[in-house]
C-alpha cells in the first residue's frame, strides 16, 4: 500500500510534511534575533535588551525600545507595502525614495500656516496667493496627486514602451530628486498647521503603517488584483494567455507604490515638522531590503505583505539593537548589506530547490 493512500476519514495525505510558511522562517529570525541581542546584553553589559530593568519605570517589557523600533521603520514601512506588490507582480522600484522627498516639499507648501508668533510667516511660499492655514485635506491631496502622477509614470514607460523597470525608476529617482531640489530651490519648508503636524505626532505613523498593511495584506489574499500580481510575477506569459490585462495591470501596480510613498512623505514630513529636499534618501533601498528579508522573490510571484512586515521590524531589531550595544553607525550599514545579500542567497537556494523536486 502506497504511503500517501492512509489518512483521516477516508481523506489521503502526502506523507512529507508540508513545509512552514515562508514568514513563520521570517518571524523565527526576528525571534532568534532579539534572543541574540538579549544575551549579548545580558553577558557584555548586565543590561536586558528586551526586559524592563529599571526600577523606577513599571511593566515588563522596555516598551520605550519597543515603541521606537516599530516608530522608525513605519514610514519606510509604508514605502516597503507598495514596493512588495511591484517586486511580486516582477517588477522593481528605485524611485520611491526620491518621491518621498519631491513630495514632502510640495505638500508641506501647501501646508504652511500664514502667521509664526504674531508674524507673517516668512517661509510660507503661497502667503501672496493666500495659499495657507488650508484644510488638511488640500495638501493630502496635494500629496496622493504627486506619487499618483510619478507612479503612472514610472507604469506608463514600464507597461507601454517595454523599458526595464530598473532604467524606468531610476530615472523617475533622478528626476523626482531634481524637482525636490527646485521647488524651493534647497531651502526647507516649515511651519505647518496643527491638523497637518497631528499626522505624524506620537504612534499615528505606527498605526498608520499597521492599517494600510492590513489593508493590502487582505487586497492581495483574497482580490482579482492580488491574483493577477502574483499570476503575473509567477509567468507573464502564461498569464496574458489566460486574459489578463499585463500592461493595465503594471500600471496599477507603480500607481499604487507612488501613492504610498507619497503618504509615507506626508507622514515623514508631519513627523519631522519640515521638509527638506533630501528627505527619503536611501529609502528604496531600505524598503526593498524589507521586502526581500521578509520573504519576497526578487523574480517576482512570491511574497506577502505580513513577510514584509516581518522583515521591517527585523530592520528596527537590528539598528536598536546597535545602538543598545553602543556601536556605531556604519555597522549597521554593513550588517544591512549583509543580510540583503543572504537574503538573495537563500532566495535563489530555494528557487533552486523548487526547480528540481518539480
Amino acid at each position: 500500500m502506497s504511503q500517501t493512500s492512509h489518512g483521516i476519514g477516508g481523506l489521503s495525505y502526502d506523507a512529507k510534511k508540508r513545509p512552514w510558511p515562508a514568514e513563520f522562517n521570517v518571524f523565527l529570525a526576528l525571534v532568534i534575533l532579539v534572543g541574540a541581542f538579549e544575551l549579548i546584553g545580558r553577558v557584555f553589559l548586565g543590561d536586558s535588551f528586551l526586559f524592563n530593568t529599571r526600577e523606577n519605570v513599571s511593566g515588563l517589557f522596555n516598551e520605550q525600545r519597543l515603541q521606537i523600533i516599530i516608530l522608525q521603520v513605519s514610514i519606510v514601512g509604508i514605502i516597503a507595502i507598495g514596493v512588495t506588490q511591484v517586486i511580486i507582480c516582477g517588477g522593481i522600484d528605485l524611485s520611491s525614495g526620491s518621491i518621498v522627498g519631491a513630495t514632502a516639499m510640495i505638500a508641506m507648501s501647501f501646508a504652511q500656516v500664514a502667521t509664526v508668533n504674531g508674524n507673517p510667516n516668512p517661509k510660507a511660499m503661497f502667503i501672496d496667493f493666500g495659499w495657507t492655514d488650508l484644510p488638511v485635506i488640500v495638501p493630502l491631496l496635494v500629496a496622493i496627486g504627486c506619487g499618483l502622477i510619478a507612479g503612472l509614470i514610472n507604469g506608463f514607460l514600464i507597461a507601454y514602451t517595454r523599458i526595464p523597470p530598473f532604467i524606468a525608476t531610476l530615472g523617475m529617482m533622478v528626476t523626482a530628486r531634481g524637482i525636490a531640489k527646485w521647488w524651493s530651490k534647497g531651502q526647507p519648508i516649515s511651519f505647518p498647521t496643527e491638523s497637518f503636524a497631528a499626522i505624524g505626532k506620537g504612534l499615528m505613523p505606527v498605526v498608520i503603517f499597521i492599517s494600510l498593511a492590513v489593508l493590502f495584506q487582505l487586497i492581495l489574499t483574497y482580490t482579482k488584483y492580488g491574483k493577477h500580481c502574483y499570476a503575473i510575477g509567477s509567468n507573464e506569459d502564461a498569464a496574458r494567455m489566460s486574459g489578463i490585462k499585463i500592461a493595465n495591470h503594471k500600471v496599477l501596480v507603480y500607481a499604487i507604490a507612488g501613492i504610498l510613498a507619497a503618504i509615507a512623505a506626508v507622514v515623514l514630513s508631519s513627523k519631522n515638522l519640515t521638509a527638506q529636499a533630501g528627505m527619503g534618501v536611501m529609502y528604496e533601498l531600505d524598503a526593498i531590503a524589507m521586502a526581500v528579508i521578509g520573504g519576497v522573490s526578487l523574480s517576482g510571484g512570491r511574497g506577502s505583505i505580513i513577510g514584509t512586515v516581518i522583515g521591517s521590524l527585523i530592520f528596527g531589531v537590528i539598528i536598536s539593537g546597535f545602538t543598545f550595544l553602543r556601536l556605531d553607525a556604519y555597522y549597521q550599514e554593513m550588517v544591512k548589506g549583509v543580510i540583503i545579500v543572504g537574503a538573495v542567497v537563500l532566495d535563489q537556494w530555494r528557487q533552486r530547490r523548487r526547480a528540481i523536486g518539480a
